[in-house]
């Protein structure tokens, strides 16, 4: 066979083959049935969901400060000397107790005082009988002198009865004994006694120091209760009662006070006893008081300076939720979810809002029961639309 030959041959194959293909997709494509055009279906969304429960429900306010003592005094010599005695106790951080002496004077020159008043009242006493005998003589002098006459029954003239010596004398034994007094008054002073129970948190004074009347020479606090005060907002009052401020006469509400120390996480009872006299100008806040009785009682103690956190405990609402911050809406609304879960529709709610706290939110009224609530954002959301719902974490 030619060249010319085989070449038409080839492509008369490929032809062949071409058409039969043609022939084919045809009818395939005659055999496929027609597909019908429809709207495809929406997705329905899927949200979490909690469950909200009611029933009672405290208020808790929290706040933060400082602990300072209840009170805090100079300890101040009122008179002056060589100072010949200091108690172990009188170091900074040192702890006494009540009528514990801490610091002593030297009293020597204080008993030589004592000595000379209780003298002068002796010698002061003697002049007094002195005069007493004195005045008693003349009087019975008179009485001899006119013995029957018109004068007889008369008392005699003050200046003749030596009156005015009688009173001298009197007047004289009274100071002599307000200087005895004075003076065992300043030889008591000589020691130097605590108040109350407490510490120190200063002192500048040691043995054989000169001390001088109103000189500072240490500065003590009681450890018999502490305080914090504690900066709020006046809107938080409305939940708790501070005696003096909020109405009625009950105590004040109690608190919890937490604090890390020395390594541990601790915790000590307290209650709310007043306000300070004033609001604060600068962030119109209102500055209430918590007292915790004995914080040095257990150790590690409440000690002064600390940087505490107070839990008050306020009012219960007796039918209440709590709510995550995350679930509340612009208007006080939340979405509830029917409890219907082949047919889940979100449903619009609005509630009354308590009070939100951190990440929490307490509504007072708007719910029944045990209900959903979704806690998924959304972006477009309707009132009623389906959903998915699913367990919230």
């Amino acid at each position: 066979m030619s060249k010319t030959k085989r070449r038409f041959l080839h492509v008369a194959i490929v032809i062949v083959l071409v058409a039969l293909g043609a022939l084919g997709l045809r009818a395939l494509t005659a055999s496929k049935p027609e597909i019908k055009k429809r709207k495809p279906t929406a997705a329905i969304p899927m949200v979490r969901t909690i469950t909200v429960k009611t029933g009672p429900q405290s208020i808790h306010i929290l706040g933060e400060g400082t602990v300072r003592p209840l009170r805090e005094i100079n300890l101040v010599p009122q008179v002056g000397g060589k100072v010949v005695y200091v108690s172990p106790s009188l170091v900074n951080g040192g702890e006494f107790s009540q009528d514990e002496t801490l610091l002593r004077i030297d009293p020597v020159d204080y008993q030589l005082a004592v000595t000379l008043a209780r003298a002068k009242v002796k010698d002061a006493e003697s002049h007094l009988r002195l005069a007493e005998e004195e005045t008693a003589a003349a009087r019975q002098e008179w009485r001899l002198h006119y013995a029957g006459g018109p004068k007889a029954n008369r008392k005699p003239p003050p200046l003749v009865a030596k009156e005015p010596q009688l009173a001298a004398a009197q007047a004289k034994l009274e100071a002599a004994r307000a200087d005895l007094r004075k003076a065992l008054l300043n030889l008591e002073r000589t020691e130097l006694k605590t108040p109350f129970d407490g510490r120190v948190s200063q002192e500048n004074v040691d043995i054989g120091q000169y001390v001088s009347p109103g000189q500072a020479l240490a500065t003590l606090y009681s450890t018999e209760a502490a305080e914090i005060v504690l900066p709020l907002e006046d809107e938080d009052l409305f939940w708790f009662h501070v005696p003096g401020f909020t109405p009625g006469n009950s105590p004040g509400s109690p608190a919890k006070v937490r604090a890390r120390i020395a390594g541990r996480d601790l915790t000590w009872s307290g209650k709310l006893v007043r306000t300070e006299g004033k609001l604060d100008e600068r962030t119109r806040m209102i500055r209430v008081v918590v007292r915790v009785e004995k914080p040095y009682a257990k150790k590690p103690p409440l000690a002064v300076g600390l940087f505490v956190t107070v839990d008050i405990e306020g009012r219960t609402l007796p039918n209440a939720a709590i709510i995550p911050r995350s679930a509340l809406h612009q208007g006080d609304v939340v979405w509830v979810v029917d409890k219907d879960n082949e047919d889940s529709r979100l449903r619009f709610r609005k509630v009354d809002v308590a009070r939100i706290q951190g990440d929490e939110v307490i509504v007072q009224a708007g719910f029944q029961g045990e209900e959903r609530v979704a806690i998924t954002p959304l972006k477009a959301v309707t009132d009623g639309m389906a959903v998915r719902a699913g367990a919230g974490t």
